[in-house]
C-alpha cells in the first residue's frame, strides 16, 4: 500500500491558510501605509497654512503701506473727451470769382445739379464738374473741401443754408457741393451774409455716420 503524504498545514481544502507571521506582516504593512498618508496630509496642511499666513501678512503690510502713504495706487487715466473735427478758424468771406466749385446732385430730382450750378455761375463762381452721384447723405447739402479750400467752403456755405461741411484729403482749394434730399434753394444773393465766421459742421450725433458715407467723386456723365 502506498504511503500517504503528510498534509501541508498551510493548505486547507485547496486554499492557503494565512499564518500568524504572515498576518502580522500584512498588518504592519497596512499601518506603515496609513502612517505615510497621514504624514503627507500633515505636510500638505502645513504648506497651505504657511501660504495663507503669508498672504494675510502681505495683505496687512500692503494696507499699512497704502494708509501711511508709502505706496500709491495709480488712478485710472480719464477718458479723453471726443475731439470735434470741425475747424475752429474764423474765415473771411472770399470773393466768389476766386472759388472753383463742383456741383453734384444726390437726389432723385433730375436736372438739379445743372440748375444750381447755373445759379452759382450767375453769382460769379467758377463752376467745374456738374454731375449726379449716389451719396447716401441725409440732410440739405454737403460742402466738401481739403484744408486749402476751407475759406472758400465757408463762402459756399453762406450761399447754401443748412449745409454741413466735411473735410477730405484733397490738396487743392476746390470745393464740392453735394445736394441732398432736403435741399430747397440757395440764399438770395442780396441776403448772403458776408461777415467773418466759422464753418458749419454736422451735429455730433450725426458726424460719424455721415463721414462714413462721404462720397468718392465719380467720373459720371454730366447731369442733364
Amino acid at each position: 500500500m502506498a504511503s500517504r503524504r503528510p498534509k501541508d498545514p498551510g493548505v486547507l481544502h485547496g486554499h492557503h491558510v494565512v499564518s500568524g507571521p504572515e498576518l502580522r506582516a500584512a498588518m504592519e504593512a497596512a499601518r506603515d501605509a496609513d502612517e505615510t498618508v497621514r504624514v503627507r496630509r500633515r505636510v500638505l496642511h502645513g504648506v497651505v497654512l504657511v501660504l495663507l499666513i503669508g498672504l494675510i501678512a502681505a495683505g496687512i503690510l500692503l494696507a499699512l503701506a497704502i494708509i501711511n502713504g508709502r505706496l500709491k495706487i495709480p488712478a485710472a487715466a480719464p477718458v479723453p473727451a471726443p475731439v470735434s473735427s470741425c475747424p475752429a478758424t474764423m474765415f473771411d468771406f472770399t470773393p466768389s470769382d476766386k472759388i472753383n466749385l463742383n456741383v453734384y446732385n444726390s437726389t432723385s430730382r433730375p436736372g438739379l445739379a445743372r440748375s444750381v450750378a447755373d445759379e452759382f455761375l450767375a453769382r460769379k463762381f467758377v463752376v467745374g464738374n456738374v454731375a449726379n452721384v449716389n451719396a447716401g447723405y441725409r440732410g440739405v447739402a454737403e460742402v466738401v473741401s481739403g484744408t486749402a479750400g476751407q475759406a472758400a467752403a465757408f463762402t459756399v456755405q453762406r450761399n447754401v443754408p443748412g449745409s454741413d461741411y466735411f473735410q477730405d484729403g484733397r490738396s487743392d482749394a476746390s470745393v464740392d457741393v453735394i445736394l441732398a434730399q432736403d435741399y430747397k434753394a440757395l440764399v438770395p444773393p442780396e441776403l448772403v451774409d458776408q461777415t467773418p465766421g466759422k464753418l458749419s459742421c454736422p451735429r455730433e450725433n450725426r458726424r460719424t455716420a455721415d463721414m462714413d458715407k462721404l462720397p468718392v467723386m465719380p467720373t459720371a456723365a454730366p447731369a442733364p
